[in-house]
């Protein structure tokens, strides 16, 4: 699925859409494209439709930002670079390790939980780092929203977009 940048009309970035989504915006004249990609579609119309990869909202949205990363699998994932923190091997059957188990008294937060794989997380199973003689490889802590922010624009492959255009540094 071809995925699109939306950057606020101050040029901060706000989030990233599905390809359709962004076609909506433009459709409805709620954004600028500031980059397409190479992709285009056709309608039923027979209207070929470029597919943009960044685009610009033309108002500008207060946002609220929460202080906080909200914990999720998905987040940990993101925040240790989708690699387990034991083997650092990447794969798609990750799962998430509490450092301290839960029976022992841990709790599901970010400074407790890193990113595992299967094996890994079977190994140390319901022991804590020093009994299971496995210690992460990377620090388990609550990410901020502007790093988790970059993290997330990295990994889907925008950093490059974002630093030709001027929006990264």
């Amino acid at each position: 699925m071809t995925q699109c940048v939306v950057l606020n009309a101050d040029y901060s970035f706000l989030n990233v859409v599905d390809w359709q989504r962004a076609v909506c915006l433009l459709f409805k004249d709620k954004v600028k494209v500031l980059r397409y990609s190479a992709k285009t579609v056709k309608t039923g119309g027979g209207i070929t439709v470029k597919i943009p990869s960044v685009i610009k909202l033309i108002k500008f949205i207060r946002t609220v930002y929460r202080n906080r990363v909200p914990f999720s699998k998905k987040n940990v994932l993101i925040r240790d670079g989708f690699k387990c923190a034991y083997c650092r091997q990447g794969g798609s059957h990750l799962t998430i390790d509490h450092i301290v188990p839960r029976s022992r008294g841990g709790d599901t937060v970010f400074e407790n939980c890193v990113a595992a794989c299967k094996v890994c997380n079977h190994k140390k199973g319901n022991q804590t780092p020093r009994e299971a003689k496995m210690y992460p490889r990377v620090k388990a802590y609550q990410p901020t929203i502007s790093e988790f922010l970059r993290r997330k624009v990295k990994l889907l492959g925008f950093d490059e977009v974002l630093r030709d255009i001027g929006i990264l540094g």
